[in-house]
């Protein structure tokens, strides 16, 4: 028996996290600014920019940690195996993206850790398959059950950015849906034309 690594997106990104929070441990906490998106931005400062996306890579905690990646490593593998490698690395780039700006331009504190990830992969995973015209009965009841518990989180004095939670949860609908639109265009176009 050999160890695959068989997920390389999914695993990279765990491995990336660790040592980030491993070496942020041992220096006492001098690298996490790095990887938090504060509520300001300095569009003359190139850190701020690289902070827009590597926000999901600082967590506060080994339970931070750990409590985000049960999650990542049981969904990762499956949607890197259904939408490529690649194209899961783009919906996290651009998921990440989207709640660093959002936060900057709505919330006044800071923002860290993979949770928008996990719940762009949660609503994501939803979606493995899905039909034209259909609405997935699981995407609903995923809907309910961990985007309604944050929108009803909102105003709990927790330390938890809800918003990244639902925004997360909003790309991974939208990529979802769009993903599986075009892969059943692509492959009606395709009996078409060899039909045709």
């Amino acid at each position: 028996m050999k160890l695959h690594y068989n997920a390389p997106v999914t695993l990279t990104y765990t491995i990336i996290c660790t040592v980030v929070l491993m070496t942020n441990n041992l220096t006492g906490g001098l690298i996490m600014n790095l990887f938090t998106v504060y509520p300001t931005m300095d569009f003359a400062n190139l850190l701020d920019y690289f902070r827009l996306f590597s926000h999901v890579i600082g967590h506060g905690s080994w339970d931070h940690l750990a409590g985000n990646f049960t999650f990542i490593l049981l969904l990762g593998p499956i949607l890197e195996e259904k939408y490529s490698s690649k194209t899961l690395l783009k919906m996290m780039v651009l998921t990440a993206f989207i709640t660093g700006v959002i936060n900057i331009l709505l919330f006044p504190s800071g923002l860290l850790g993979a949770s928008g990830i996990v719940f762009m992969m949660i609503l994501l995973s939803s979606f493995v398959n899905f039909r034209q015209g259909h609405i997935p009965l699981t995407f609903v009841l995923v809907v309910i059950l961990f985007l309604g518990k944050e929108i009803t989180n909102i105003f709990a004095q927790d330390n938890v950015s809800q918003f990244a939670h639902i925004l997360g949860g909003i790309c991974g609908g939208v990529f979802g849906f769009y993903k599986g639109s075009a892969s059943k265009l692509k492959a009606k176009n395709e009996k078409h034309e060899y039909l045709g």
